[in-house]
């Protein structure tokens, strides 16, 4: 078994090709073969926007969250279990997408053969990224996640009984029969989504990756996805209650292939799922292909 607490494909991060004018706050894009550079005016959020996230905003998803979590309870005892719980959470994530005010546009999960048993490697910026997950997805699927989330009322006792793939960071193999039971999953044909960077940015940019999402991908020999959530930082970055109301977007990219890869070979696949998210993310074109470079290009906007 792998250590799964270890960072990998550190040589894969880069920061973002822009800079910040502090006093306008303005986003200038680094240009790119002599192109003159777009500046994109950063939106203010002032006392009205806070006012309407502590008032309204978060009071109403922590309504939901508690209201749908309490009643699913005596529910999801009558029927598929795992299928109710997933429902309720299609819902509770619906209500808070409809309230947040904050659309978002979905690129490229046309092309994606979804009933295939993929896993979905997903940027994570913010809590609000399981929401448009749930809403965006079209389709029933198991998340992995970190063990402490398990001390939530209410969001806790949905993790544990919903058949979602709990990992422990700090004892990994505690988390062995977790494992196992999510590879069998996967090869039995539902889908697994995991945020590879193990926790939220604090900052926006992408960080290294923990390797153990890619050892089910591997183990199960299924495709990996990438996905970009863009706009989700800004929305609702870490340690704040303030939802600054934007639109979103989610770029899914093309499945890469773990055919071939042994456990091994984990560093080298996850170095290539990197280096695709930052495509993603970033706005380049991913090249994921064996010659591919440690970090991919990237395009103007």
């Amino acid at each position: 078994m792998q250590d799964l607490s270890t960072p990998v494909g550190e040589q894969a991060q880069s920061s973002a090709p822009l800079s910040v004018n502090v006093s306008s706050g303005a986003i200038r894009f680094a240009p790119k073969d002599g192109a003159s550079a777009p500046i994109i005016p950063a939106r203010k959020h002032g006392w009205l926007s806070r006012l309407r996230s502590y008032l309204i905003f978060d009071p109403l998803i922590w309504l939901y969250t508690v209201v749908l979590g309490i009643v699913s309870v005596p529910v999801s005892l009558f029927g598929e279990k795992s299928r109710i719980l997933h429902r309720f959470a299609g819902f509770w994530s619906w209500l808070i997408m409809k309230t947040i005010l904050s659309p978002v546009a979905v690129t490229g999960l046309e092309k994606i053969d979804t009933s295939k048993p993929h896993v979905y490697a997903v940027t994570h910026a913010s809590a609000l990224d399981i929401p448009v997950l749930y809403v965006y997805l079209p389709f029933q699927f198991r998340i992995l996640f970190k063990k402490e989330l398990l001390s939530y009322p209410i969001i806790g006792w949905h993790l544990r009984r919903s058949g979602q793939v709990c990992i422990n960071q700090q004892k990994p193999t505690q988390s062995i029969a977790h494992i196992r039971s999510a590879v069998k999953s996967l090869q039995g044909g539902m889908p697994l989504v995991i945020f590879p960077e193990g926790g939220r940015t604090p900052d926006g940019e992408i960080k290294p990756f923990m390797p153990g999402a890619f050892y089910l991908a591997i183990k199960a020999q299924a495709d990996i996805v990438p996905i970009a959530l863009v706009g989700t930082y800004e929305l609702l970055p870490m340690n704040t209650y303030h939802i600054k109301s934007r639109p979103l977007e989610m770029r899914v990219g093309e499945p890469i292939s773990t055919a071939g890869y042994s456990l091994r070979e984990m560093e080298t696949l996850s170095a290539k799922v990197h280096q695709a998210m930052e495509s993603l993310y970033y706005g380049g074109t991913a090249q994921v292909g064996p010659d591919a470079p440690v970090r991919a290009e990237q395009s103007s906007p």
